[in-house]
């Protein structure tokens, strides 16, 4: 009976849009622009204890379109997801809410700022897939090299 005690456990408890913004400054003189805009997308990751075996992963994309140096339109999306996971030995979790978890939130992520774009009356930007495994390492490497990685807690 206290072997069960110890099974590993991994459940989504929730999956939820927890912040976004759309800004367009210099509209609506540069919506008159006929020249294709430079297209810039930034991805972060964070991981963090919310209770004992519960945490929360957060990926945020930012994509700033800009025609010369005026920009466009800048869209920030944080989508972001309730885990409970519990009994994995330490080495496997930081592997889990890194790689894991923002696999399980990112088609989310790239939905929503299709959808945005596209309210917005732009065509939509496709994120592209993304290797979490070769983001996880990189942050490994960085933080071994002085950097700081992904931050777990439990409260």
């Amino acid at each position: 009976m206290a072997d069960q005690d110890l099974t590993p456990v991994f459940q989504i408890q929730r999956m939820y849009l927890k912040d976004l913004s759309l800004e367009q400054p210099n509209s609506p003189q540069i919506l008159l622009e006929q020249q294709q805009p430079q297209v810039d997308i930034n991805l972060a990751m964070a991981a963090g204890g919310v209770a004992e075996g519960v945490f929360e992963v957060t990926v945020t994309a930012t994509v700033t379109t800009k025609i010369q140096d005026k920009t466009l339109f800048l869209v920030e999306a944080k989508q972001a997801g309730i885990f409970e996971i519990r009994h994995v030995p330490e080495e496997q979790l930081q592997g889990i809410l890194s790689i894991v978890c923002p696999q399980m939130i990112y088609p989310y992520l790239r939905a929503i700022v299709s959808d945005i774009c596209t309210r917005a009356g732009f065509p939509p930007i496709m994120l592209t897939e993304v290797n979490f495994q070769a983001m996880f390492e990189a942050q490994q490497a960085q933080a071994q090299a002085g950097g700081s990685g992904i931050i777990t807690s439990a409260n």
